[in-house]
């Protein structure tokens, strides 16, 4: 994928694309000098390089952060709680290509997977996270073990998976195993 060269001093408007976040709240945190910007003729301009190293760099740094794939509410309320109660920063989404875009722009340390999305095969979106962070853990979640999609995501190696309906200590025994520290409270 060819990277196009970005300026060193960008726009607000550019700032709002390179972050992924709304114009007004690139404004914002502008002018709370949450930013690394200074004015040019009356306009703001925000250093990439300072912003690189800077936002970007601590966006990851404390709680671990994991990304939840599954179309199914209640499951989504069940992760919510569960990786509150575990200290985990969390990014529930129900398709898989919220899921992508999220990886695209940020870094997990663990994902949670549906097979059976909306509108995707989840071992699409399991194939597209791994060519993009091939070192993340993906946990399948599933109502069907012997499923088609599942045996094409086995074909790539070795998986945790999880069946439907999950339970709250089950979520906590995965965490555990794959080196993270579980939720001290149950459910």
């Amino acid at each position: 994928m060819a990277t196009e060269e970005l300026p060193e001093l960008m726009t607000v408007k550019e700032t709002a694309e390179y972050l992924r976040i709304p114009l007004p709240t690139v404004y914002y945190l502008v002018q709370r000098g949450q930013l690394p910007a200074i004015q040019i003729g009356g306009r703001w301009r925000i250093k990439r390089s300072l912003l690189d190293r800077d936002v970007l760099r601590n966006e990851g740094a404390g709680q671990p952060t994991v990304l939840v794939v599954d179309d199914d509410p209640a499951l989504q309320q069940l992760f919510k709680q569960f990786l509150k109660k575990a200290g985990f920063g969390r990014i529930v989404v129900g398709t898989g290509q919220e899921a992508l875009q999220f990886a695209d722009k940020q870094h997990f340390d663990l994902v949670f997977l549906d097979l059976k999305l909306p509108d995707m095969p989840g071992d699409e979106v399991y194939k597209a996270l791994k060519a993009n962070h091939p070192d993340v853990p993906i946990v399948i979640i599933t109502g069907y073990p012997d499923s088609e999609v599942l045996s094409r995501i086995l074909a790539h190696g070795s998986v945790t998976v999880i069946q439907k309906p999950l339970e709250f200590e089950q979520l906590n025994r995965t965490v555990r195993q794959l080196g993270h520290k579980g939720a001290a409270v149950e459910a």
